[in-house]
């Protein structure tokens, strides 16, 4: 007979929560228990409230680096799936250091907010933005096929070089944005480092090339074998021969091989 636990009620008083609170006040999140709410809700909202912090960018409010590389982990297993079109946009401010050293600190972190807004606004809901590191920003763009990528990449680049970013009163400064992309490889399990790669020479290739501009490693055409598609495809084959067998005087069901 299977023993029976009973469930001890939860004592606020026994957790450290000290930092946990400091964190979401700094977050701007309500970090107190709300009249009426129990101790367990209260705990799931601090835990689910922590687990946004974890995905965060803190300067700009965007996807972190670690939600990022989830985020597309799942990309490739769609790819994978579904053959689904997905782009993959790295971005890098040109000439940041030079920002840095000579308006300071403070406003190289304007700059940074400053194009992780445009960049919501440039792309769609269903994409994601998030600060790679540094100066540097990824977009995942699901369902973007090759003819819209190059048009899609060239408006956020424009939109951010017209930007005019205030940086000290009576100041503004104009930025650019060098930009490199690749596609997932469509029905194929590939892997988020081999994806960054290609996107990463790619905006090399555009940094070379003088900055400013945009450089897109088109989708990679797969060949498959006659073999692989035995394999693949084999099972519908031997269905199509069965229903052939049901009928052998249509001729309208024979299939050329």
């Amino acid at each position: 007979m299977a023993s029976q636990t009973t469930s001890q009620p939860i004592l606020l008083q026994a957790l450290r929560l000290d930092d946990a609170r400091a964190l979401l006040r700094h977050d701007a999140q309500n970090s107190q228990q709300e009249a009426g709410e129990s101790n367990t809700d209260y705990l799931q909202r601090m835990i689910d409230g922590l687990c946004e912090l974890s995905r965060k960018d803190p300067l700009t409010g965007l996807g972190n680096r670690r939600h990022f590389r989830s985020l597309l982990e799942r990309s490739i297993e769609a790819v994978a799936r579904s053959g689904e079109s997905v782009l993959l946009l790295m971005l890098d401010i040109d000439h940041f250091k030079a920002i840095n050293d000579t308006h300071g600190h403070l406003a190289g972190d304007q700059v940074l907010q400053a194009i992780a807004n445009c960049l919501t606004r440039c792309v769609r809901p269903v994409d994601t933005v998030a600060r790679y590191g540094g100066e540097e920003f990824a977009v995942i763009l699901p369902n973007c096929r090759s003819i819209f990528g190059q048009a899609v990449a060239e408006r956020i680049r424009q939109t951010i070089a017209s930007l005019l970013i205030p940086v000290a009163p009576l100041l503004d400064i104009q930025v650019t944005v060098s930009i490199g992309g690749a596609y997932a490889p469509e029905w194929v399990r590939s892997t988020a480092d081999l994806w960054i790669e290609r996107a990463d020479l790619q905006l090399y290739q555009a940094k070379s090339n003088g900055r400013n501009q945009v450089c897109l490693d088109q989708p990679q055409e797969i060949s498959v074998s006659a073999e692989e598609k035995g394999l693949l495809f084999g099972h519908l084959a031997m269905d199509g021969t069965a229903s052939l067998e049901t009928s052998p005087g249509d001729a309208s069901n024979r299939v050329n091989a």
